[in-house]
């Protein structure tokens, strides 16, 4: 089973930092998007289903974290950018489309 190289590690840390410093209002990232950020952060082995869950995640809210950057915003202000960041963000989405081709 796999294991999230270091820059993916490095988002998830970064996001649920960010989101601790932020009033409960502001944290963005369901109990799963949590729990994955907290599989990927401190390395875990993650199954096949569990990157196919993270690539339908990660596909499915590509436009909202896309149209945040766009506007200028970043994971202390934009729930999108914040949960994205949870499950990994652009590198995570790389590294689980290399794992499943």
């Amino acid at each position: 089973m796999p294991v999230a190289p270091a820059n993916v590690r490095k988002v998830a840390r970064e996001a649920l930092k960010i989101r601790e410093t932020l009033p409960k209002s502001r944290q963005a990232g369901t109990l799963v998007g949590l729990a994955r950020a907290n599989q990927l952060a401190n390395g875990e082995n993650l199954s096949e289903q569990t990157l196919i869950r993270m690539r339908s995640y990660l596909l499915r809210a590509r436009e909202d974290y896309r149209n945040a950057k766009r506007a200028g915003l970043n994971a202390s202000n934009s729930k999108a950018i914040q949960a994205y960041m949870l499950w990994g963000s652009t590198a995570g989405l790389r590294w689980v489309n290399s794992q499943l081709s």
